[in-house]
């Protein structure tokens, strides 16, 4: 599988590409970016290292030479300032994210490919993309809130002294403000995450509000996030290259679930080599599902100021 990542020079692109290569699921990556020069520089360093690691082919290119990609990976984007929320990006970034769908289009890629966005606001510019392309839906899906649950997971399980890849608990809605826990299902190794002694109601406000507050945080410690959200980047190309069907949050175009229609937002979803391939509409508390309309509801007005 080869994965075209767009804005690979910048700090998002370039720390998905080195958790591609780590993996060595993929068999070609290419590094596009505005600044040709630093992409050229990302693809050889990444090249420099493939003896150590896999056998792959890594390098920087054009949206010709992306065309033939399996999957287009957007990372490039205006970086978010510390007090701007997501949505504010809104503006400031359609006019750049438009550009780059007319060049994948322009280019003539494959019929089966895959568009992953990660760019934000991500669940507005996936609507945006399933729009502009053509695509079958399923193959337009956005990172969503895949970072606010691994940071919500891990965040957990570092407090409670867990082990983090068997904490499973979901965030869902909007990749922003609206978005709300699902401790209805959450567990550690199958059993209720909630029996685990410490994890308390006040407890678990607790650690939802310092989760979405994470990636501020982040911003104003390091300039930015990369490391975790490379990570998640990985874990739904995986999904996909393996045709893993994998249940992640990702955002992607709802037809129905959970009375939802005509909005990119992330519920259970089933990811596989087509993408988004099925929507699982799980039984919700009452006040999660109403966090669920309300997030939509929040998603759509955002989506009018632009329409």
């Amino acid at each position: 599988m080869k994965a075209t990542i767009i804005g690979g020079g910048g700090r998002v692109g370039s720390n998905a590409a080195i958790c591609l290569q780590c993996a060595g699921i993929v068999s070609e990556i290419q590094i596009l970016d505005y600044n040709t020069e630093l992409a050229d520089g990302e693809a050889l360093d990444l090249l420099h290292g493939s003896s150590c690691l896999h056998d792959q082919r890594i390098y920087s290119g054009d949206y010709t030479r992306a065309a033939d990609s399996d999957i287009f990976v957007i990372t490039a984007g205006l970086r978010r300032k510390p007090d701007e929320t997501r949505l504010d990006l809104i503006q400031r970034n359609v006019g750049l994210f438009s550009q780059i769908l007319e060049n994948i289009k322009t280019a003539g890629m494959k019929q089966d490919a895959i568009v992953f966005i990660v760019s934000n606001p991500v669940d507005i510019l996936t609507h945006l993309a399933v729009s502009y392309l053509g695509l079958p839906q399923s193959q337009v899906i956005g990172l969503g809130t895949m970072l606010d649950t691994a940071r919500f997971r891990s965040l957990i399980a570092n407090d409670l002294d867990l082990a983090p890849t068997q904490v499973k608990a979901l965030i869902l809605g909007e990749h922003g403000d609206s978005m709300f826990p699902v401790w209805s299902s959450a567990t550690v190794g199958g059993l209720p995450l909630a029996s685990v002694k410490g994890c308390d109601a006040n407890y678990q406000r607790m650690v939802f509000e310092r989760t979405k507050k994470s990636g501020a945080e982040v911003i104003s410690r390091k300039g930015g996030a990369g490391w975790a959200v490379g990570a998640t980047i990985a874990e739904t190309v995986h999904s996909i290259a393996l045709d893993k069907k994998q249940l992640l949050p990702v955002s992607s175009l709802q037809s129905g679930c959970y009375g939802l229609r005509d909005v990119c937002i992330s519920v259970p979803t089933i990811v596989g080599r087509k993408g988004a391939e099925k929507h699982l509409e799980l039984e919700l508390w009452p006040k999660e599902m109403q966090a669920l309309q309300a997030s939509s509801r929040a998603l759509k007005e955002m989506l009018k100021s632009i329409a």
